[in-house]
């Protein structure tokens, strides 16, 4: 079946990101001059995706204004003769049909998840979490969905990561396959390093089933005495394969203060108007640190 439907799950508290995260979700964080959940939503679009369902919490607001109409910002905009910046205004709210739904208790991303049953319905879709980018040729997601056209069976984005970040991740025991697949034999949330199966880390990016839902319903709390994803798809792994996708692409931690720095260094050496000046800016920041 075609991959219609995304889910992004934006409803957690961005507590390494404190004090900002009191009053501007993560999600919201600018790259450069677009918040990073714009970075995500564009690669579900870019992807196929038609219809996206975004989870929220009640302080996350600033979200669904984000991609909505300013007709304000529009007319001030025409009274100063700025006309070549309506597209900036127009085009952010017409990226896709977005819609909302609050996840009323911080459950974990398990639970997050469970909040999209109704949206998804039963067919197969796609998971993003707002605040991982990637930057990539081809888009992340279009990558995991070409891999599903030719598994049929739900797919999660990986890649090999430091042996001492195994902690911050869910982590697969997998048989590698061909073209960068592995089918999961099983995984592990969060493991101790000593007790990691592997290196190879689920890292924001899913092609789900429905079946996860009735799954996710029976997941009791785990680590951190939330629901876990991982728990729920060790079960659905008994009941019908799963594989994982080492996908092509830089991805970026926008939660973590150096992937959300790294990020926006990155981003901005793309442009072409920033380009010059921050790299004779950061050629002179560099030149006064070795003189230390």
């Amino acid at each position: 079946m075609e991959i219609k439907k995304a889910v992004i799950p934006a409803a957690g508290l961005g507590t390494r990101f404190l004090p900002i995260t009191k009053t501007i979700p993560k999600e919201m964080l600018p790259i450069v001059d677009k918040p990073v959940i714009h970075y995500v939503v564009e690669e579900a679009v870019n992807s196929g995706i038609k219809e996206i369902l975004i989870i929220t919490n009640k302080n996350k607001k600033a979200i669904e204004d984000y991609f909505d109409k300013f007709d304000e910002i529009e007319n001030e905009i025409k009274k100063s003769n700025k006309e070549e910046l309506l597209p900036l205004i127009r085009d952010t709210c017409n990226l896709a049909d977005i819609y909302y739904v609050r996840q009323k208790e911080l459950k974990g991303l398990g639970h997050a998840i469970s909040c999209a049953k109704a949206f998804v319905g039963n067919q197969p879709f796609a998971v993003l979490l707002g605040d991982d980018l990637v930057d990539s040729k081809v888009p992340c997601l279009k990558q995991l969905i070409n891999c599903y056209s030719k598994y049929n069976s739900p797919i999660l984005g990986v890649q090999a990561i430091d042996k001492k970040d195994v902690v911050k991740y869910g982590i697969i025991d997998g048989i590698p396959l061909e073209d960068g697949t592995y089918k999961i034999k099983s995984m592990v949330e969060k493991p101790k390093v000593s007790e990691a199966p592997s290196n190879i880390a689920v890292l924001g990016r899913y092609i789900l089933t429905p079946q996860i839902f009735d799954i996710l319903e029976k997941t009791e709390p785990g680590k951190n005495g939330e629901v876990q994803l991982t728990d729920a798809l060790k079960v659905l792994a008994q009941q019908r394969p799963i594989y994982a996708y080492h996908f092509e692409g830089k991805r970026y931690d926008i939660g973590d203060k150096f992937g959300f720095l790294q990020a926006n260094i990155d981003y901005a050496l793309k442009r072409k108007e920033l380009r010059k000046s921050l790299i004779i800016y950061l050629q002179a920041v560099l030149k006064n640190l070795n003189k230390v």
